[in-house]
């Protein structure tokens, strides 16, 4: 993979868009420009989950300023991340193909574990290092991340569905804002982090962390207008929610630090803060400037400098589900070989594959820990519902697509409405699946192989399927099984055994 001396990240928050460039400088990232608009697409969420036109529209148009200043980077030098809001929106498929093509870029809509993930690996670089274990809080727009770690690495993580954007919405409606009002969003969120207090409460870590802009917004409130010394308080915060109460109404709110753009969430804010403050023992929150954006440049400088934690993760995944680490990279190696032979000299081969088939061939056997009947079926659903760090929910399904395709029938691989995978990459893969059947080093045969459209013609050496008589009759029903999945796998030197074998019989 090339090197890159600028990297971009774009951070579709329920809230706001955010752009950050930055400088790559060996293992160090140097901030050159940051753009961010509050879209607030989480506003535009209706009752049945559907993006609305309008928040929609403002999304579009923001997209396509972002992709101006992006226009000149390389693919592989930008990631555009999508959060809560597109997790959730029953109509996000339609809308991303409309937001991609106004960036100019693929993007991914990730699991609220890996956004978890994405936020401290963010707010971890822009703190000293330490070896205390963090407890990092960060409230986006239409979720709430939890993270326990040390220094960079993440112990715990955790994704609650709450946000300021559908909080602010469904318990101050226009802004207004009441004692009974405050006291419903209070014990909502209270409520919601009852499943991790047992993990994130006092006693699991040594400091807490605040990122996002609503505790940004909350700490300089709270240090402006002397409710608090530093970072953010319980007493702090229980003076602020009284002069919100007071106010009655968030555009009355006369306080220093307030701005324009952050009073509409403000008080879900407000209310999911100290709920998480009440309920985790929280006495006092630092603020950290590191973010998922952060975050997002950080990963994907690990991605470019090969240190992709999707390898990790694959690694993780072997060593949980107890794979044959042999087999696995048996299958791996000869898949790689033999994609190769299918793509060579074609304008069309995805650069990507081969990752996809090393990560495919060492988790395919994963659902045999479930059952062996059936097991590439438990594999393909582990891989694509599992929290894979690193991923994003596309790729899981993608990477899902092709472990399931790996043996058995292929007639619903390729009548989904989006072809997932090559169907070169499904063939490499059952190939080097179905030729290494024996889980044992063997000698394998000199393989020649010629594309034609739908078409492959795979040259195989005759003496050696002669001497692998089983291997021959797996052959014979995977022709078929592509023969009516609407493509043609000829082997001829399998005709000709075949003929040999009938003239003998004769």
């Amino acid at each position: 993979m090339a090197v890159y001396s600028t990297l971009a990240a774009v951070d579709l928050g329920s809230n706001s868009f955010h752009l950050q460039v930055a400088r790559v400088v060996g293992d160090q990232l140097y901030p050159l420009d940051s753009l961010r608009e509050p879209i607030r697409i989480g506003a535009g969420l209706t009752r049945d989950k559907r993006l609305d036109e309008d928040s929609q529209g403002r999304a579009l148009e923001c997209l396509k300023r972002f992709g101006e200043r992006l226009r000149g980077f390389d693919s592989h030098a930008v990631r555009a991340v999508g959060t809560n809001t597109l997790r959730v929106a029953k109509n996000a498929a339609g809308f991303l193909k409309q937001a991609e093509a106004a960036l100019g870029f693929p993007i991914e809509v990730v699991a609220g574990r890996e956004e978890a993930r994405l936020i401290y690996l963010g707010v971890s670089h822009s703190l000293p290092v330490s070896k205390d274990r963090r407890l990092v809080v960060d409230i986006g727009g239409g979720s709430t991340e939890f993270i326990i770690g040390r220094a960079f690495k993440p112990l715990k993580l955790e994704s609650i569905y709450m946000g300021c954007v559908s909080y602010s919405l469904k318990y101050f409606p226009g802004g207004e804002i009441s004692k009974s009002a405050m006291k419903q969003a209070e014990l909502a969120a209270r409520n919601e982090l009852q499943t991790i207090v047992s993990g994130f409460a006092t006693g699991n870590w040594q400091q807490v962390v605040a990122s996002s802009g609503s505790a940004r917004a909350l700490a300089e409130i709270l240090q402006l207008n002397g409710y608090s010394d530093a970072g953010i308080t319980p007493d702090g915060l229980d003076r602020l929610r009284s002069a919100m109460i007071k106010a009655g109404d968030i555009e009355r709110l006369d306080l220093k630090g307030v701005k324009s753009d952050r009073l509409p969430v403000l008080p879900g804010g407000l209310a999911i803060m100290s709920a998480a403050l009440s309920e985790l023992g929280i006495e006092s929150v630092v603020v950290a400037n590191g973010s998922m954006r952060q975050g997002i440049l950080y990963d994907l400088l690990g991605r470019v400098q090969h240190h992709d934690m999707r390898d990790v993760t694959v690694s993780q995944f072997m060593q949980r589900y107890h794979i044959d680490s042999k087999q696995a990279r048996r299958v791996a190696s000869l898949a790689l070989a033999l994609y190769r032979r299918f793509t060579a000299g074609a304008d069309d081969s995805d650069e990507t594959a081969p990752h996809y088939l090393s990560w495919a061939a060492k988790l395919h056997e994963i659902g045999i820990s479930v059952a062996y009947s059936g097991y590439h079926k438990h594999s393909a659903y582990i891989v694509q519902n599992a929290d894979m760090p690193g991923f994003s929910k596309i790729e899981q399904w993608r990477l899902s697509t092709l472990v399931l395709a790996h043996r058995r029938s292929l007639k619903r691989i390729f009548t989904r409405d989006v072809e997932m995978v090559d169907w070169r990459m499904v063939m490499a893969l059952r190939l080097a699946a179905l030729i290494y059947r024996s889980r044992a080093d063997i000698a394998l045969p000199e393989l020649a192989a010629r594309i034609n459209g739908r078409a492959l013609r795979l040259g195989i050496d005759r003496d050696w399927l002669a001497n692998n008589p089983l291997t021959v009759t797996a052959l014979q029903e995977e022709i078929e099984e592509w023969d009516g999945a609407g493509f043609k796998l000829d082997i001829k030197s399998l005709r000709e055994l075949e003929a040999g074998v009938e003239a003998q019989a004769a």
